[in-house]
């Protein structure tokens, strides 16, 4: 049976803070730090749980990882900047709610666009064929399970349509899809998404968490919509959240907090 989780609900900000994301104790933050690399010939900024490499260094300690993406004109510091990803992390691990893990943020869109060429080149299929190769040097650089059970990808806007045609170009990869205000169809021609509706059937038969959140005054809100009832009409699997707001970074803070809450359970 096709089960359709469905939420809907206002984003609400709370002493500063994501509500559901403050802390909830008077415990110190786990206090995971960010540093900056360059993988793939991609800058990333990379979030790291607590003594990570102390932990490496005597227990080899493997974490689950997420790869998270910015929008369009984003750069990869977003999701710490604009996005504040290192404080909602800590405060949900103080709370419990989130298992330890590594964030990988990429610049996913390495050459801002300025005209309309250049922005149908940032989606043009290039990146997400890219991203295998991107996964292997990032696993070899940093200790990250190869587990697709311990492996999760995430985007807003432009980077939820990356997301979401990585997922069913390397499907079977993730067990934790999220797309936040995603773009939906490609425009451009490429062997990424010459398929990809089947793709998305035969990625979304073996019921990996595909999360959709949007707000419901956000310019791709009915394309979003089009895309849930495509996926309804196919009997596939989906969990979707709709908030108030429309294409801005309270919701995806909001997003972030309840997404990272689903993972590696």
């Amino acid at each position: 049976m096709n089960r359709i989780f469905v939420f809907f609900t206002a984003t609400i900000l709370c002493a500063g803070m994501i509500a559901g994301c403050s802390p909830k104790s008077n415990k110190p933050l786990h206090a995971g730090t960010v540093v900056r690399d360059t993988i793939q010939g991609t800058p990333c900024c990379v979030y790291l749980p607590q003594n990570y490499e102390a932990r490496v260094a005597k227990n080899k300690e493997v974490f689950p990882v997420l790869y998270l993406q910015h929008g369009m004109y984003g750069i990869e510091d977003d999701w710490t900047t604009q996005g504040r990803l290192v404080e909602i992390m800590d405060s949900l691990l103080q709370s419990g709610e989130v298992k330890e893990m590594v964030v990988i943020m990429p610049d996913n869109c390495p050459h801002r666009p300025t005209s309309d060429e250049e922005r149908a080149n940032a989606m043009s299929g290039e990146w997400e064929s890219h991203f295998a190769a991107f996964m292997a040097e990032s696993e070899a650089k940093y200790s990250i399970s190869d587990d697709p059970s311990l492996r999760a990808i995430a985007g807003l806007s432009m980077g939820g349509f990356h997301t979401m045609h990585i997922s069913h170009f390397l499907h079977g990869e993730f067990a934790y899809i999220g797309l936040f205000s995603p773009a939906i169809r490609p425009t451009a021609s490429h062997l990424v998404y010459d398929n990809w509706e089947n793709e998305v059937r035969t990625l979304l038969a073996d019921e990996p968490l595909y999360w959709i959140g949007i707000g419901k005054e956000d310019f791709l809100y009915e394309y979003v919509a089009e895309y849930r009832r495509w996926l309804e009409a196919n009997h596939l699997e989906y969990t979707y959240y709709e908030s108030a707001g429309g294409h801005t970074w309270d919701n995806w803070q909001d997003y972030i907090c309840r997404f990272l809450k689903k993972l590696f359970h």
